[in-house]
């Protein structure tokens, strides 16, 4: 951490990994109520439930989505790369659902079997740095998606004041996990604008056993702008239907903080 952090860290415990750790894990459910629910819960679970065939929920996590989807009726299956997520996912759903769930690569996974729907929310696809891996990931999904079905995805819009001005220890949530037992957490981010990457730290500080326990994560993010997402699709199996400004279904313009791209199979790509 930059010296100007001026905060102790001699009791910091770094991971440098873009596999979501144990101890992010655990608390993944605390922080995201908070800080996201509301945003895109209503969009994409809309999205599931509309849907009346097989669903895949690709970054499935610890269950935002897939748990109220699967417990109203949905058809859902899901992956995520991190077993730390999934193992917290298991935990939460019924033994005889855990074959629904599965630690996969998006680029280079293989289910044996195809999707009415397949949704990539909360910006997946952001963790995929190398462009030949985006496009792979594209004919991947597609190889998965039934004839004329959606694959849908979000990603942020990029806020330049951001990524010309680096963010120090931010906090973005407060609060307990357990009662009596808090937990705070902090965001630093540094923007790499040659490779379009955002170096972001989370810092989680919390109470357990009488000690102050601190942990850092240091993932790495790819960001988008709009013309490439939409030449990325070009490139790939896929065609874009839609690319929405908000999870409204709202247009694009200045204030739009996300794109949400919908995308089908293109009957002419093989």
């Amino acid at each position: 951490m930059p010296e100007k952090c001026f905060y102790d860290i001699s009791n910091v415990k770094k991971q440098d990994t873009d596999e979501y750790p144990d101890f992010f894990a655990r608390f993944y459910d605390v922080i995201y109520k908070e800080i996201r629910e509301g945003t895109d819960t209503e969009f994409y679970l809309k999205k599931i439930l509309g849907c009346k065939g097989r669903i895949l929920e690709v970054g499935t996590g610890t269950g935002r989505f897939f748990i109220e989807a699967l417990e109203k009726g949905a058809d859902i299956y899901g992956i995520d790369v991190s077993k730390s997520m999934i193992d917290v996912l298991r935990s939460k759903i019924p033994e005889e659902h855990h074959n629904r769930v599965f630690v996969k690569d998006i680029r280079h996974m293989n289910l044996g079997m195809k999707f009415d729907l397949i949704v990539a929310p909360f910006r997946v696809f952001q963790h995929i740095a190398d462009t030949d891996d985006q496009i792979a990931t594209l004919n991947n999904i597609r190889n998965h998606l039934n004839n004329d079905c959606e694959f849908i995805f979000d990603v942020f819009v990029p806020n330049l004041n951001i990524l010309l001005n680096e963010t120090l220890r931010a906090p973005v949530f407060e609060g307990e996990y357990e009662k009596g037992r808090k937990i705070k957490v902090f965001v630093s981010s540094k923007a790499d604008l040659i490779n379009q990457m955002m170096n972001v730290i989370w810092t989680l500080e919390w109470d357990e056993n009488e000690t102050n326990v601190v942990r850092e994560w240091n993932i790495n993010i790819r960001y988008f702008f709009r013309y490439e997402l939409e030449n990325l699709v070009r490139l790939s199996k896929l065609r874009l239907v839609k690319m929405h400004g908000d999870f409204n279904e709202g247009p694009l313009n200045n204030d739009s903080q996300d794109f949400v791209l919908i995308c089908k199979n293109d009957p002419l790509k093989t």
